[in-house]
């Protein structure tokens, strides 16, 4: 089953996702410019949230480039604090590079890894079974001065995959993992997110700010620090999906953790509110219009029902309208022989076109029906 989230939320004065120059993210779409948030900002803050909806640590996941010093640490037993040994640092990185991965000059690989809680403990694992060789290895290559990248056998490609092994990360599991340079850990993604968009067009403003030294004299005038921070304000359609079959193969036909994935999916985007700029505009909103779609196969994103801006003062309501509406359109159209289940709510607005029995008066409704509806 496919499960498909359409959410709109308005925030007011925000920044929650900045481009190269410190702006909100923007797109042209209908021929006018839209606030945008990346697809990359909304799944971090949704992992962030999955353990407070049900998933444990160790079925989460960590995107990193610290392998190295995570299973050096473990090695030495030191703390975060205490640099690890020369040596062990040494071993671990010719560790990691006989599976095929390389390391900078501050032993950081080349690109983050997406790996599960344990990654670390495996990676340590795996060099002290094979201290002596790796040891060795290091002499040769410090004497020979080699810096060539290692080609790793098949039974070091088996020990990647078990030390990379993610049939118990949820994270990995839902958002999929590539490593370019070895396929043979690719995991295919269970989730697809979409950037969301403003529904109308935005303009970003500028806020000036002053700040004042609290120990200058008081005959002193004037602030003692200028500048300006962007910002706009907008309502927002987000949308993503989950195709649970996808899902429960990633995670090893686990019919248990799947559920449990796919609920802490559900609701962590429904919370999902990016961090940029919070501590100064706290645009802690929450969204006001929910709509969840069931069906056996394909997607239906409806953005284009924004592809017209909407216009005026009321732009949930009028957004909510245009979603709806876009919606019963397509389904009318297309037929909806798939669609298993369809759950919506609207908070501070009329929900049009769609039947009372499809509305949910709480969240905990909306989770229940829709996760119901998918393992039919």
């Amino acid at each position: 089953m496919i499960v498909e989230l359409h959410l709109l939320q308005s925030f007011p004065t925000s920044n929650l996702n900045r481009d190269d120059v410190g702006q909100p993210k923007s797109v042209t779409f209908g021929g006018a410019l839209r606030g945008r948030i990346s697809s990359q900002s909304m799944k971090r803050s949704a992992r962030d949230s999955f353990q407070r909806y049900g998933l444990k640590e160790r079925e989460t996941g960590l995107r990193t480039k610290r392998l190295v010093e995570g299973a050096g640490k473990i090695i030495d037993g030191v703390d975060d604090v205490v640099d690890v040994s020369e040596k062990t640092q040494a071993t671990v990185r010719e560790g990691i590079r006989k599976l095929g991965f390389e390391v900078d000059q501050k032993d950081l690989t080349e690109y983050l890894l997406f790996v599960g809680q344990g990654a670390r403990q495996e990676l340590a694992d795996y060099c002290q079974r094979n201290w002596d060789t790796l040891s060795k290895a290091v002499a040769d290559r410090k004497k020979s001065g080699k810096t060539e990248k290692v080609k790793p056998t098949q039974a070091d490609l088996a020990e990647g995959r078990r030390i990379l092994n993610a049939e118990r990360v949820a994270d990995v599991a839902l958002f999929g993992r590539m490593v370019a340079d070895n396929k043979d850990f690719n995991v295919d993604a269970a989730s697809q997110v979409a950037h969301a968009i403003s529904t109308h067009a935005v303009a970003t403003e500028f806020d000036f700010y002053t700040a004042v030294d609290d120990l200058k004299p008081e005959e002193e005038a004037g602030a003692d620090m200028i500048g300006t921070v962007d910002f706009n304000a907008a309502c927002y359609y987000r949308y993503a999906n989950l195709d649970t079959e996808q899902l429960t193969k990633n995670l090893g036909y686990d019919t248990e953790l799947t559920a449990r994935a796919a609920r802490a999916w559900l609701h962590s985007f429904i919370t999902a509110r990016p961090s940029g700029k919070q501590n100064s505009m706290a645009a802690h909103t929450m969204p006001e219009t929910l709509l969840t779609v069931v069906r056996e196969h394909g997607s239906w994103n409806l953005a284009n029902a924004f592809l017209n801006p909407v216009r005026g003062t009321e732009l949930m309501a009028d957004s909510t309208r245009a979603m709806f509406e876009h919606f019963d359109t397509l389904r009318r159209f297309y037929g909806d022989e798939e669609i298993r289940g369809v759950t919506g709510a609207a908070l501070s607005c009329e929900m049009p076109v769609l039947d009372p029995a499809d509305q949910a008066a709480s969240v905990e409704e909306l989770a229940e029906r829709t996760l119901t509806a998918a393992t039919r």
